[in-house]
């Protein structure tokens, strides 16, 4: 898992991908990113996996595909359903069964959010603060601990397809613009 860290750190660095938040497991990366620039989430995905499959077969000493599928991105609304889907991606070892608190995974966004890093850095800190509309760190590292722990207490960390398998999460015009702007790539 520390390959695909380090290669989502390179692509941060070769293609100036801001990282939002972020969980890599040993078969796929959930990632939170801002699409500020043409092309970035393609190359840096293309990078990442790329070279973590090409490093997994040498070690094992084997071919073929390494992931399963293709990537698959979801346009997400700012606001509260920005925050759910923060969250979500910090839940996805809970609720898994692997951990019982996000801070228990070390390769996550929870942990580099609750506790900055002051070098290698993923998380665009600049970027989730102004997307959350929060104005400094403090208010950042207590909003957050408070949305997750929420989810935790109230039972209501299940699975949802909207993050996974949906074009576009948000109020019913978000939706329908982003499905327009995509066109005929819009399934889902």
């Amino acid at each position: 898992m520390s390959d695909q860290i380090n290669w989502l750190f390179e692509a941060k660095k070769r293609f100036g991908l801001c990282v939002l938040n972020y969980t890599v497991t040993s078969n796929y990366i959930h990632l939170l990113v801002y699409d500020g620039k043409e092309d970035v989430i393609p190359k840096s995905i293309q990078l990442i996996a790329g070279r973590t499959g090409r490093e997994y077969n040498i070690r094992k000493n084997r071919k073929g595909a390494f992931w399963e599928d293709r990537y698959h991105a979801t346009a997400v609304k700012t606001g509260d359903h920005f925050i759910r889907c923060l969250v979500y991606i910090d839940l996805n070892m809970v609720r898994a069964g692997v951990v019982q608190h996000p801070s228990e995974w070390g390769f996550g966004g929870y942990t580099e959010i609750q506790n900055p890093k002051q070098r290698y850095t993923i998380i665009n800190r600049r970027e989730l603060l102004n997307l959350l509309g929060i104005k400094d760190e403090v208010h950042l590292l207590e909003s957050h601990r408070q949305w997750v722990e929420e989810i935790l207490r109230s039972g209501s960390n299940k699975r949802n397809a909207k993050w996974t398998k949906s074009i576009a999460a948000g109020d019913k015009e978000f939706v329908l613009v982003t499905k327009a702007k995509l066109g005929a790539k819009a399934v889902g």
